[in-house]
């Protein structure tokens, strides 16, 4: 991108002004000890921070904003920093994902509302950065992201472990074979550092994500964060958004529809989170890119697993930040990608990973010895579904990929939780389990229930994974056959909200169908007895979210913010 520096500059509307406006703009902000010089004809760099207590992912995001700062000073530019609403994957009721959309309208508002010339978004837990992307993407002025890197891998009486362990754990409680007391142990000695999951959970496929998009430095995404080079990744990212609005680098040039195909072939290969899917695709309605998801099929078939991270594998992230990061994922895939595509610092994929090295062949594997001959993704077809639904086969049981097996229904999360573990439930290892009403609408947020825990008579036997299928997300630190985000969804009157307990049910995953051995006729019986469910709440911002989000197969945005509004403010606040 050529530079244009006689480019008027956005915040000049605000600060460049004579008379009454001009002084309103400046003076209020002199009151923080600001010298009158800064505001001529400076970049305004806003840094979008997700810092909060209750959000423990990115609870080291204040230090790391510093760091942005010194980078944005070092080449010319006035940082600003503000909060917007943060999202704890681990603390929020009944989801974070209820959140994300309202979180992507704060981040839009703030940043078009204000003086800003460019923004760094600081993200790190699940839904910041998809959030934070989406509201980004709709005003759509020059924007890098900085991730908040993984936490250290957890130690516990010699022996790694991560986030994906707690679907183990919880199992060897309810089986008699661990103690709550040691459970207690085992979370002090997990999260030990700041920083997200240390797996390849949602949080390291966003990071992944928008590395692979190009909104971020290379290596962004597996910098452990507390490690010294994640604050100098952040100086150098403030030093880059400077260089950005000077160009008129925007979110547009660089996401483009190739960006949007690495980002999936990217996933594919590390074994990144099916949460993935409907995260890309909202981003991909706020900035104009008509992807659908039958791409995610044709992008992903003919990709292995060549990242071995937990869940899909062994190692952690902090793993492949020591092995070369994720450049040197993108050179062994050089023969798949679009390779020209321009990131943000204003070079091609293939530039910024040219001199990266495989320093480890057992974390990263390659095309033609991959870790596992399994891809990270894959989207089913039939009546069971007819929009679509997701299962990530890298994670998956070889023996389930290809099963019939009769439906075990639950009606929704309640029903699961009052039956799962009695005696009285009728269920071997060849059923598979059913759980409706947990979707976008129907939940409401479509939650991370899933990879629903097995029957304890189950367990007890020995039984270690089934298949299971709902209308709602699973963690991407989970693992099993476990096909998600069924559209439509339960609550929406298809036909996934007529299936009964006994019905036969068919998962192919190499032929990309899943179907419900039901005719035609029948499911419309059904579907004229069934009972409409009454509305979840009457008021607030989640009457306004279950009345206007879309299907997973679309993003589960809100029906009224795809597109962008830009970033143009004609009228002044006196």
């Amino acid at each position: 991108m050529e530079k244009d520096d006689k480019k008027k500059l956005r915040s000049s509307n605000w600060f460049g002004r004579t008379g009454k406006d001009g002084f309103i703009y400046r003076a209020w902000m002199k009151n923080q000890g600001i010298p009158d010089y800064e505001f001529n004809d400076k970049p305004v760099i806003g840094i979008c921070n997700t810092w909060s207590e209750l959000t423990p992912c990115n609870g080291h995001f204040r230090e790391l904003a510093e760091s942005v700062k010194k980078g944005i000073w070092e080449a010319g530019g006035f940082p600003v920093e503000f909060p917007v609403m943060s999202l704890g994957e681990t603390i929020m009721k009944p989801t974070a994902m209820l959140y994300r959309n309202l979180a992507s309208m704060d981040v839009e508002e703030s940043i078009r509302a204000n003086p800003l010339d460019g923004v760094v978004l600081l993200c790190g837990c699940d839904k910041t950065t998809p959030s934070l992307v989406m509201g980004a993407c709709s005003v759509d002025i020059p924007t890098i992201v900085v991730s908040g890197g993984p936490m250290l891998t957890g130690k516990y009486r010699g022996k790694n472990i991560g986030t994906s362990d707690i679907w183990r754990y919880h199992d060897d409680v309810r089986e008699g074979k661990l103690a709550n007391a040691e459970l207690r142990n085992i979370e002090a000695a997990m999260c030990r550092s700041d920083g997200h999951c240390a797996v390849m959970g949602t949080a390291s496929s966003m990071a992944c994500m928008v590395e692979a998009l190009g909104l971020s430095l290379p290596e962004n995404a597996a910098i452990p964060a507390a490690d010294a080079r994640r604050k100098v990744l952040a100086q150098l990212s403030g030093l880059r958004i400077v260089e950005m609005v000077k160009e008129d680098l925007k979110l547009s040039n660089i996401l483009t529809i190739k960006a949007f195909e690495n980002a999936i072939k990217v996933n594919a290969a590390i074994g990144g989170s099916t949460n993935f899917v409907i995260h890309l695709l909202a981003i991909a309605g706020r900035i104009g890119v008509p992807l659908k998801l039958e791409d995610f099929n044709k992008l992903s078939a003919n990709i292995p697993l060549i990242a071995n991270l937990q869940p899909s594998g062994k190692h952690f992230m902090e793993d492949l930040f020591y092995a070369g990061g994720l450049p040197a994922v993108l050179k062994e895939l050089k023969g798949i990608l679009n390779n020209d595509v321009i990131t943000v610092n204003g070079k091609t994929v293939a530039e910024n990973y040219e001199n990266a090295q495989n320093y480890d062949n057992d974390v990263i594997g390659s095309v033609v010895k991959p870790f596992n001959d399994a891809t990270g993704l894959a989207i089913l077809r039939g009546n069971l579904s007819e929009n679509g639904a997701v299962i990530k086969p890298s994670a998956a049981s070889a023996h389930l990929m290809k099963h019939t097996g009769k439906a075990v229904v639950f009606e929704n999360i309640e029903d699961y939780k009052a039956r799962i573990d009695t005696d009285e439930l009728e269920v071997d290892e060849s059923c598979i389990l059913v759980l409706k009403n947990v979707g976008p609408k129907g939940y409401p947020g479509m939650p991370e229930v899933g990879n629903m825990g097995l029957p304890k008579k189950l367990l007890e036997k020995g039984v270690k994974d089934m298949v299971r299928i709902s209308d709602g997300r699973m963690s991407g630190t989970g693992f099993g056959t476990v096909v998600l985000h069924v559209s439509p969804e339960a609550a929406m009157g298809g036909n996934f909200s007529v299936i009964e307990n006994g019905d036969l049910i068919t998962l192919d995953v190499h032929n990309r169908s899943l179907a419900l051995a039901v005719g035609d006729e029948e499911l419309e019986r059904r579907k004229k007895k069934r009972a409409v469910p009454p509305p979840i709440v009457d008021r607030g911002y989640v009457n306004l979210y279950v009345n206007h989000v879309q299907q997973a197969h679309l993003g589960a945005d809100m029906d009224f913010l795809q597109g962008k509004s830009g970033s143009e403010v004609p009228r002044d606040s006196h």
